[in-house]
């Protein structure tokens, strides 16, 4: 049989930095458990644009149909703030995503032990966190017809459709069941039913889909109430589903109760290939942070997880994915810490690198 494929997208800012460690961890994987992937490297964002004048290169969306997995880093930077809206390089990803039809995007907020001081709110609210949040990522308001900025009355008028289809709408909840039957099977339904035609619609569809899965306790709530119980009892939550336009708002919500966007993956996946792996994009929680780019600062950790995710999803190596998570966990509660992940009175922060070796110092004393 060939190995599993892998595309690597580092992107730009800290996008190449912690992808570089990702690759250490691959080859580590490689070596040591006999999980080979035929890795290949290509642009996106701002780094494609600059080669190509495109944020996406159609050779690069053609690869990334035929891969296992894609592996993304980070996208965007100043350099890019005054281009025009159609090659920023934001509209790489969100081609990457529509293109491979990614419907279901999974971000988890968990909060290590070591962690739990770094939450903005208190210790025991946010200790043993582990939420998983679905977004559904193809739809809704970020892609709805019409869109964009008119001349009415003599003045502009900025518009956006917020438009779901029944399946839309069946095919993300779905999924968020299938994860809730793997956890606490506990699902949350967040929409604004009161306000919006296509809340009504969401809870109707949800509530159907609900019926396949009588195990799992299905739950709704208005999503702006959602966001006030997530800072209140965050740990309420086990499975939370919904729109493209809350789930950004809400899943950055959630990353925050676990101190830092530097330690979280997401996953987003599409309908099984016909080897019946999921079309899959994985991609760090966190942006390119220019700020710090090229400086040996960045924390990889969370694209390290997100390839642990990639572990768990697309290549069905649970055990592997526990293993590599339980590393990055060891290491954190040995003390060792990025700059971002360090208390005022805190040490001497290690770099990029530093962390990688860390995180492979605790796999090889798995073995």
């Amino acid at each position: 049989m060939s190995n599993p494929s892998l595309l690597i997208l580092p992107g730009d800012g800290i996008g190449r930095e912690v992808m570089a460690e990702v690759r250490r961890i691959i080859d580590w994987f490689g070596a040591n458990r006999g999980l080979t992937f035929d890795v290949s490297e290509d642009l996106v964002g701002g780094a494609a644009y600059d080669a190509h004048g495109v944020p996406l290169h159609d050779d690069t969306m053609a690869k990334a149909q035929e891969v296992d997995a894609v592996l993304l880093g980070a996208v965007g930077g100043p350099a890019y703030d005054d281009l025009d809206f159609s090659v920023k390089p934001e509209r790489g990803l969100l081609r990457l995503r529509k293109e491979m039809d990614l419907f279901a995007n999974l971000r988890p907020a968990q909060c290590f032990d070591a962690l739990a001081d770094f939450s903005s709110l208190k210790t025991d609210i946010v200790s043993g966190l582990d939420i998983m949040i679905v977004r559904e990522l193809t739809s809704g308001v970020y892609f709805g017809e019409p869109r964009g900025i008119f001349m009415e009355d003599n003045m502009r008028v900025g518009v956006n459709t917020q438009r779901y289809t029944e399946a839309e709408i069946e095919r993300g909840a779905r999924a968020a069941f299938e994860l809730a039957m793997k956890r606490d099977k506990r699902l949350c339904s967040m929409e604004k039913a009161n306000v919006m035609e296509s809340g009504i619609l969401w809870r109707d569809v949800v509530t159907e889909v609900s019926k396949d899965y009588p195990e799992v306790a299905l739950s709704h709530m208005y999503a702006d109430n959602g966001a006030m119980q997530l800072v209140r009892a965050p740990k309420q939550f086990d499975v939370i589903y919904t729109d493209n336009l809350f789930g950004d708002i809400l899943s950055d919500c959630a990353a925050m109760l676990t101190g830092s966007l530097g330690m979280l993956p997401s996953a987003s996946l599409g309908a099984p290939m016909e080897n019946g792996r999921p079309k899959a994009l994985y991609e760090p929680v966190h942006g390119s942070a220019p700020d710090i780019a090229g400086q040996g600062k960045a924390n990889p950790s969370a694209c390290i997880l997100s390839f642990a995710m990639a572990l768990r999803y697309s290549f069905d190596q649970g055990a592997e994915a526990d293993r590599l998570e339980q590393a990055v966990q060891d290491v954190l509660a040995d003390g060792v810490r990025t700059a971002d992940l360090m208390q005022a009175d805190g040490g001497t922060p290690v770099s990029t690198s530093e962390m990688g070796d860390a995180v492979l110092a605790k796999l090889d004393a798995s073995l």
